[in-house]
């Protein structure tokens, strides 16, 4: 049986100076371009009841265990750079942030949240979720793939519905601006944990569905829903010197790999000598890159001599 091995790739222009590489996608077959955005590729190897990914929820329940059934809305640590006309959101989530730091933050912030009738919480340092009342409407915020980089203004809710929301952003970015921590963090070259940026709004849902057999990832909502999918889920593997039966080189016909945030030069050296063994030895590669192409590639692909990059 051919083994299939789903890679979730950055977009494809990051990748196009590995000849080789670029040569094995001239020959592959495409198919249609999807929805750009990492958590589009996600929603192709994973299904749930409906409605938008109650990632928060599925955190919380990874990281804690008690999500119930409550709403839940992600907070992750963010960095916000001002201008003269507005900001832009910088960095959300992994932002190198300790334990000690995530919990003094996170305590300084807990009264602006509580007066809403919220509650803050850590789930691990670099993400953290809002626990808010079942009856509150809570607008959509767009996840942070989407919103990185853009002018902030534009990406919070707007009118009625919005003004409570942004009102608790600035409130709860004038608290983390004066904190001790951030000025220590400019000291060691980090940038400002100067906000939180909600997204991922919802309950935990009855169900989630994976169709793969193994992920292998180091990404949390990635585990997060592959524990609630019950798919045997592991950390990426270092990827220097990948042993022949790593990834998609194991029992399973269907495995998933997620390379999503992997440096190019770590691709061009590590992961692209290694995933070239797997087409050569026969297995298929599907490949989902961040800007929403998808090309397969199969070891017949490598007689299409006549197409080029």
């Amino acid at each position: 049986m051919t083994r299939v091995l789903n890679v979730l790739l950055p977009g494809r222009d990051k990748l196009a100076f590995v000849a080789d590489f670029a040569g094995w996608i001239a020959r592959g077959t495409e198919f249609p371009v999807a929805r750009a955005g990492y958590l589009h590729a996600l929603a192709e190897h994973f299904r749930w009841p409906g409605g938008p990914l109650p990632a928060a929820a599925l955190i919380r329940q990874a990281v804690a265990g008690d999500a119930g059934d409550a709403l839940w809305v992600c907070a992750d640590p963010a960095w916000v750079q001002p201008e003269l006309n507005g900001a832009r959101l910088l960095g959300c989530g992994n932002l190198a942030v300790s334990a000690d730091d995530a919990t003094a933050m996170v305590s300084a912030l807990r009264d602006t949240f509580d007066e809403q009738g919220m509650s803050l919480l850590v789930g691990d340092p670099q993400h953290w979720q809002l626990r808010v009342p079942g009856d509150l409407p809570v607008p959509a915020f767009p996840d942070p793939e989407e919103a990185l980089g853009a002018d902030l203004f534009g990406q919070l809710p707007q009118g009625e519905e919005g003004r409570r929301w942004r009102a608790l952003l600035n409130e709860a970015q004038v608290v983390l601006h004066n904190l001790p921590q951030n000025a220590e963090r400019l000291r060691d070259g980090l940038p400002p944990v100067n906000s939180v940026w909600l997204w991922g709004a919802g309950a935990m849902p009855e169900w989630v569905e994976c169709g793969q057999g193994r992920i292998y990832s180091d990404d949390l909502l990635v585990w997060a829903l592959g524990q609630k999918a019950g798919v045997d889920v592991q950390s990426r593997p270092v990827a220097r010197g990948v042993p022949a039966d790593g990834p998609g080189a194991t029992d399973v016909p269907f495995a998933l790999l997620d390379l999503q945030d992997v440096q190019p030069t770590a691709f061009d050296r590590d992961w692209w000598p290694w995933l070239r063994g797997r087409l050569e030895s026969g297995d298929e590669l599907r490949l989902s890159f961040a800007d929403g192409r998808r090309t397969v590639l199969r070891k017949l692909h490598r007689l299409r001599f006549w197409r080029k990059p």
